[in-house]
């Protein structure tokens, strides 16, 4: 399943693609590196479609846990100052995204958004020790009655130029759905009750809308 973010680049991918094959097969005649360079272009295809690729995700959804917001590898648990919204000490979780990794953003948890806004930065190094401050950004809080507020961060990176984010001021959501989408890798911190049960290690491999990052009673 393609997701909405990528209708119109695939689209214009599909155009060049068939340009490129066709300018390939009238104006190169040696024929293995016509074969080559076709299979350049279709690999380029590919990449593309697999990269906005939005699979069905079927997550056991439960009040009591905080999902995933996306796919990757968990590179950073530890307690630090908050200083957008909590203004205090929360458990940060980040979750880094390679090329490779499906980049839709979900909602970590089910409930009320109260908050969402917006932050124009630099594109540092997903994993630069200053890009949770300074990068493009996206801030979102979702509250409900078993976790409080926990607040997810969509981070750009050196390569992501786009960030997507859907959750509006008031809109009652559901744990698991589609929340935005980070165009080409990035990395989302969440920050957690600092007495949250966290259920994940650094460097594991975590799925979006599946994998439990942590639970309360």
């Amino acid at each position: 399943m393609l997701h909405k973010e990528g209708h119109k680049i695939v689209m214009i991918a599909i155009a060049v693609v068939v340009i490129a094959i066709m300018s390939i097969d009238y104006f190169v005649t040696i024929s293995w590196l016509r074969t080559s360079l076709m299979l350049v272009v279709i690999a380029f295809f590919l990449i593309i479609l697999q990269f906005f690729r939005n699979p069905k995700r079927i997550g056991q959804l439960h009040d009591h846990h905080v999902l995933s917001p996306v796919d990757g590898k968990v590179v950073v648990i530890e307690e630090v100052f908050e200083k957008e919204f909590f203004k205090d000490k929360r458990i940060q979780v980040s979750v880094f995204m390679s090329p490779i990794n499906v980049h839709v953003t979900r909602y970590p948890i089910g409930g009320k958004v109260v908050f969402s806004k917006y932050h124009p930065g630099k594109f540092l190094v997903a994993w630069h020790p200053k890009a949770s401050e300074e990068n493009e950004r996206t801030t979102v809080v979702v509250e409900n009655k078993f976790f409080g507020q926990v607040l997810y961060r969509q981070i750009a990176g050196a390569l992501a130029k786009r960030i997507v984010n859907y959750a509006q001021v008031d809109e009652e959501i559901q744990q698991g759905a589609d929340s935005g989408f980070i165009k080409f890798g990035s990395r989302v911190d969440l920050f957690l009750p600092l007495d949250a049960d966290i259920k994940v290690t650094l460097n594991q491999k975590v799925k979006g809308g599946m994998s439990v990052i942590a639970e309360t009673k």
